[in-house]
């Protein structure tokens, strides 16, 4: 009787390890920080609010690239499970486009953002621990293509985590299936 109950299959396909998790959710955290910080901090008036709020997008973002680096690496690795298998083969296409953009954008946003910092010749602060090490030496003209494309890249992240947070609640709240319970935690 035990072993039956042991082999038996829970009723959701199996899901994400707890690390895939972590690095999801993580990420989601600081993403869903990072963008609205990002929003409204050169509209704050100079001084320490200012400041702090860039501190915080900067910092975020540094943690961002080392998390999306390390989660992309564990995937890698590790591999992740297989589709929902109710999922229409257009579901499955525009779901792995949405997931590989998001992939690529959230390592290369944040480096751009260390790179235009750099060339901008500010210093980024790790949540005051620590200073990164600049990428390049200041030119501070050069800096505004770099900062306008970083911004357009966050306008481009936001509309792939409307997407991808439309796709998970269409399967929870309007087909029902178990897509999104593979990745709560």
């Amino acid at each position: 009787m035990n072993s039956a109950i042991n082999n038996e299959r829970p009723l959701l396909r199996e899901g994400y390890s707890g690390i895939a998790k972590f690095f999801h959710w993580t990420v989601a955290i600081c993403v869903l920080t990072i963008i609205p910080v990002g929003l409204v901090m050169n509209s704050l008036p100079q001084g320490v609010t200012q400041n702090v709020a860039y501190t915080v997008h900067r910092s975020l973002g540094a943690l961002v690239l080392v998390l999306m680096i390390l989660r992309l690496g564990y995937r890698l690795i590790v591999g992740w499970p297989a589709p929902e298998p109710t999922i229409t083969a257009a579901q499955r296409i525009a779901s792995h486009a949405v997931h590989n953009l998001l992939y690529v954008l959230l390592i290369v946003q944040p480096a751009l953002g260390w790179y235009a910092t750099s060339v901008y010749g500010a210093t980024i602060s790790f949540f005051g621990l620590f200073n990164l090490p600049s990428l390049a030496e200041k030119n501070e003209p050069a800096s505004e293509p770099l900062f306008m494309v970083h911004e357009l890249l966050g306008f481009a992240i936001a509309g792939l985590l409307v997407l991808h947070i439309g796709g998970a609640l269409y399967h929870y709240l309007i087909r029902k299936d178990g897509v999104l319970q593979r990745m709560l935690p």
